[in-house]
Order: structure tokens, then sequence, then C-alpha cells
């Protein structure tokens, strides 16, 4: 069994970036731990209900089936105006709680702030040092995010693991819709139709029906 933990800026990017994986680890019997950083509303114009996404995440990490889910409150989108120390020693107490070998976590290059901020303070936290618990941190890609970033090879994310998620793709979507409002009408990339092409096209990659696709940035084979 493989102890895994996710850390997403916000509450959705857990199931955006890796939902069909963490099926399929639950599927394993390995075990998944979520560590969401931001509130992920404070952001947004009109009437703001800051428990709303709360409410959100703990019901989808019991559709899915996880063992542990730690909200913290960071401001949404304002990631930056905090000490990135900070972030990193909130992360660093999880990791140190949880002891997981394997983290999935923000790709370093999306458009998203919030999201470059947390991958670097994940990395920061798990600066490698002799008989630490973490062996593969791995990027995710997370859609309206990922792939808006500016089109160079220094921000492109290029997978180099895929995981075959074909009997996980609609359970994603089913708890995707927990997140209420946050899918959007098709073609935007944030749809049901956006989730499920990107999960095709992945899958295309490699010869699979449907992937989700990852980017390796840290393995250590002992």
């Amino acid at each position: 069994m493989n102890k895994i933990l996710v850390v997403a800026a916000h509450p959705d990017d857990e199931i955006l970036g890796v939902g069909a994986t963490i099926l399929k680890h639950v599927a394993r019997g390995d075990e998944i731990n979520i560590l969401i950083l931001g509130d992920g509303e404070t952001s947004k114009d009109g009437p703001q209900d800051t428990n709303k996404r709360a409410r959100q995440a703990k019901q989808a990490a019991k559709f899915l089936a996880v063992k542990k889910l730690v909200l913290k409150t960071l401001p949404d989108q304002k990631f930056d105006s905090l000490p990135i120390l900070d972030i990193t020693k909130q992360i660093e107490a999880v990791v140190s709680q949880i002891k997981p070998q394997i983290i999935y976590t923000h790709c370093p290059t999306d458009l998203n702030m919030d999201h470059r901020i947390t991958c670097q303070s994940v990395l920061t936290a798990c600066r490698p040092k002799p008989g630490f618990s973490v062996k593969k941190i791995l990027a995710f890609e997370t859609l309206s995010s990922t792939e808006w970033q500016l089109k160079n090879g220094a921000n492109l994310f290029c997978p180099t693991q895929y995981e075959d998620v074909t009997d996980f793709i609609d359970k994603k979507i089913e708890a995707l819709k927990i997140y209420q409002g946050e899918l959007l009408e098709y073609p935007h990339p944030r749809s049901e139709i956006g989730v499920r092409v990107l999960a095709q096209y992945r899958g295309m990659e490699v010869g699979f029906k449907y992937a989700e696709a990852f980017q390796i940035v840290r393995e250590l084979n002992d």
C-alpha cells in the first residue's frame, strides 16, 4: 500500500487534475490524503459563501473514499501576498504527519499564480534528506490554467507518466459535479465535455481510451 498526498491550491483542483487517478489508487488499496490550501471563493465577484467550497470539498472527498482531507483557508488568488515560507510550513506539517511516498501537485508553469506557488511550496517542503518519506512528486494539469499559459518550450506541460483511467472517468465527472457552479458550458475547457476530451486526448497519445497525464518532477529509487 502506498500513501498518497494530493496538494491542491483550490477546491475542485484535486478532481480536475488527478480525480480519476485518485479513484484508481483507492481501487488498488492505496491510502489517499488531500491538502487544499486556498478557500477558492474570496476572489469572486458578488455574494460569497466562504464555507460553500469547504462543504463541497468534504463531500467530494467522501465520494472518492479519501482517508484524510486537510482544508486551509489561504485567500483565493492572493497566495503571492503571503510569505512563501508560511505556505511551505503548512505543507511541511501535513507531510510530516502523513508521511506520504507519493505527492501529486500543480504544474509549476500554470497560468494561475496560486497553482505555481503551490508547486513551488511543495518542492520547498519536500527538499530531499536522508530518511524522508516522499519518493516521488508528480505534477498534474488543471483545465483552464495549464493550457492557457504562454505557449513556448519553457512553459508547456509535457507528460512523462500516463494512467489508464478508462474505468474511472465517469466517476471523476460525477465528483466534479459536486462542485456546483464550477463546471461551465462547452466549449469552455472546464466543462464536462472538456474534461472528457482531455482524457481522450491523453489516452490517444499512449493507446488508452482515457488517461490522466503527469510530469514526473522527482523520483527517488532506493
